[in-house]
């Protein structure tokens, strides 16, 4: 059975801690599981960011993932999905908390914190990456939050910084699960830069000399490739996702797509084959993240996930995905035009013991 952490020598840790010259490198390490965070594995990230800071030896922490095919493709849904169908809440509802507060540590992190990320990066992979002062793609780079399609949302502080990209595309992302490649990630500022895989080595051993982030970066050869969302796709997200509504922003695909927009028309399809209910909670959060702190907006990703694990459409969602795998989830409700105000709200509401958000680590 693999231990949850481990240092250079241990291979059959979850993640492995080490020192590399002036850098504190942190390895994701369950390839088979497309290094799935555990909830001992944020725990331990969270314990060695809290060392690390105090080490005035380390001057940039290096994030990265082990196999090839993926950086972190999410946490562990199918533990999350079996407690809470257990009515175990309290212990999915522990890792998220400590999951979220960890997000939060990283965002303030006093140090630079370098995600080396090349492969699939997804859910609570995006929050051990993308909130780090530098993201670096490699070209196998495939950026998600497919959250919407499983009867969930998209968390790990989507909330935040969603909204904050241009052109609405945060909109389309979280409503799409649309897959971002590397060039995309570049020119949307979800990654620092595109650079060729290969490049990670070098850049790796620039920062345990002592290289500053932004230059050894800037000084690694660029590898964007082509750009999926060019301007003609950039234009139709921004005037079709506008809409105050999901079913308004649907309505503004049709009718793109009835103008010979393909690109609409694919749109369209896709967002019609998501959780209704989980796409009016995700419209509704990048409405809200835009004027929130990143604090704020974990503590309001705390209080949707809280109403999540009470939620049918998540265990469906789930089940169709991971379990059965039949990909024909039953929603409920079944329609957009079922989901009301007050359902939606419901998830937003005050919670009694609200996430802390202030980057602790919990006893």
């Amino acid at each position: 059975m693999s231990r949850v952490q481990g240092t250079a020598g241990e291979p059959d840790a979850e993640v492995v801690f080490r020192r590399l010259g002036f850098v504190g490198h942190i390895l994701l390490n369950r390839p088979r599981a497309l290094n799935a965070l555990t909830h001992g594995m944020v725990r331990a990230i969270h314990a060695a960011l809290d060392d690390w800071a105090e080490d005035g030896s380390v001057r940039t922490v290096v994030i990265e993932g082990a196999g090839g095919k993926a950086f972190c493709a999410g946490g562990d849904i199918r533990v999350l999905h079996d407690h809470g169908k257990a009515g175990r809440h309290s212990e999915a509802l522990a890792f998220w908390r400590d999951e979220y507060e960890l997000n939060v540590r990283i965002r303030r992190y006093p140090k630079p914190y370098v995600a080396l990320v090349d492969g699939i990066v997804m859910g609570g992979g995006v929050g051990v990456s993308l909130h780090g002062s530098h993201l670096v793609a490699g070209e196998r780079f495939v950026f998600a939050m497919p959250e919407v399609g499983i009867g969930f949302f998209p968390d790990v502080g989507a909330t935040y910084e969603l909204p904050r990209l241009p052109s609405l595309a945060g909109r389309y992302i979280a409503l799409t699960g649309a897959r971002i490649g590397a060039a995309d990630a570049a020119a949307l500022g979800l990654a620092t830069a595109a650079v060729g895989s290969s490049g990670f080595d070098g850049i790796r051993d620039a920062l345990a000399d002592g290289g500053e982030p932004s230059a050894v970066i800037a000084a690694a050869a660029p590898a964007a490739g082509p750009a999926r969302l060019g301007e003609a796709e950039r234009a139709v997200v921004a005037r079709c996702f506008a809409a105050d509504s999901v079913t308004g922003i649907l309505a503004a695909l049709d009718a793109a797509a009835v103008a010979g927009s393909a690109f609409a028309a694919e749109t369209a399809a896709t967002v019609r084959g998501k959780s209704p209910l989980s796409l009016a909670i995700a419209l509704e959060q990048m409405k809200r993240g835009a004027g929130l702190s990143f604090e704020e907006a974990m503590r309001l990703e705390f209080r949707i996930v809280s109403q999540m694990m009470r939620n049918a459409d998540f265990f469906e969602g789930v089940r169709a995905a991971v379990i059965d795998k039949d990909q024909s989830p039953r929603w409920v409700p079944g329609d957009m035009a079922a989901v009301t105000p007050a359902m939606v709200e419901t998830f937003f509401q005050p919670l009694d013991h609200e996430l802390a958000a202030d980057g602790r680590r919990r006893p």
